[in-house]
């Protein structure tokens, strides 16, 4: 009986292990790069004082619809993850979730998302909406555009504009600076995301723009920083921000500049390496605002 019982508890651990997987618990740089600038437009629509009420749901929102993003995306790249050196040990891919299992997780974490939405003021629902149409198109964006990234630019973007909506309003001229930045920064960091791909994905026949951009990937990504960090260096210059705000800014750069040291020779470990540091560039902003306005308080 216990040899069963103890049968039955290393089954059930290996199939929660798969869960995890599944939704990325064991990657949470993804959360992390959807985080980052959704605190940063609350705090810049809120002039540092988000509601407490509204600052959970947007944190534990960014969690739920990464995590149901990641199952569509399983789902959908369900019979080409198993062709990717990167991708083939997930678990669709494996065989140890079937595809039904990861929509009905999709949904679930979903509906919890909404269900947390609806605690938002109507245009910040409405906003919402659009945005979950946007991240779920984004894994079957793939299929027939040559550059997908673009797609996930608007997905991980849109709580730069639902931030405003659930705290201030769409006049505000700081969302029309922040909102294409940061769509700029994401279609940056997913392209170096898709130059660990590129051998694999030229070969199954999936695009991107690291592929697209051929060997001006590169001078893309170096290029495109530069442009982001200016005109993050003018949104706070035009919001009067202080030191504490540029310091985190200059600790931006240093992170951009290390990515492009990591990816010149586009070695698949160091792209990677290059596209997690991104977490940090967005977490130094993000720092840097909140202690700025945290000392003018």
């Amino acid at each position: 009986m216990k040899g069963r019982l103890d049968t039955m508890a290393a089954d059930l651990m290996e199939r929660l292990k798969a869960y995890g997987q599944l939704i990325r618990l064991d990657r949470p740089a993804g959360t992390l790069l959807l985080l980052w600038p959704t605190l940063f437009a609350l705090w810049m629509a809120s002039a540092g004082d988000p509601p407490t009420d509204v600052l959970i749901v947007f944190v534990a929102g960014a969690f739920l619809m990464r995590s149901a993003g990641c199952a569509v995306n399983d789902y959908a790249d369900r019979r080409l993850d198993g062709r990717v050196k990167r991708t083939r040990s997930r678990p669709l891919a494996t065989g140890a979730i079937n595809p039904a299992e990861a929509l009905l997780v999709a949904v679930l974490l979903a509906a919890a998302a909404a269900w947390l939405a609806f605690r938002l003021p109507a245009a910040a629902i409405g906003t919402a909406v659009l945005g979950a149409v946007a991240a779920g198109f984004y894994p079957f964006a793939k299929r027939i555009m040559p550059a997908p990234q673009l797609v996930l630019g608007v997905a991980f973007s849109w709580g730069v504009p639902m931030a405003y909506a659930a705290v201030s309003d769409f006049r505000d001229l700081s969302l029309w600076i922040l909102w294409p930045l940061t769509f700029l920064w994401v279609v940056i960091y997913d392209t170096i995301y898709a130059m660990v791909d590129r051998d694999d994905d030229e070969k199954i026949g999936v695009p991107s723009t690291a592929i697209l951009l051929g060997g001006k990937d590169l001078p893309f990504v170096i290029l495109g920083h530069a442009v982001y960090l200016a005109g993050m260096f003018g949104l706070g210059a035009w919001a009067a921000l202080g030191p504490a705000y540029f310091a985190g800014w200059i600790g931006a750069v240093g992170c951009a500049g290390r990515q492009a040291w990591l990816i010149r020779g586009r070695e698949r470990p160091r792209c990677f390496q290059a596209f997690n540091n991104n977490s940090l560039l967005g977490f130094l902003l993000f720092a840097g605002l909140a202690l700025d306005m945290l000392l003018r308080a």
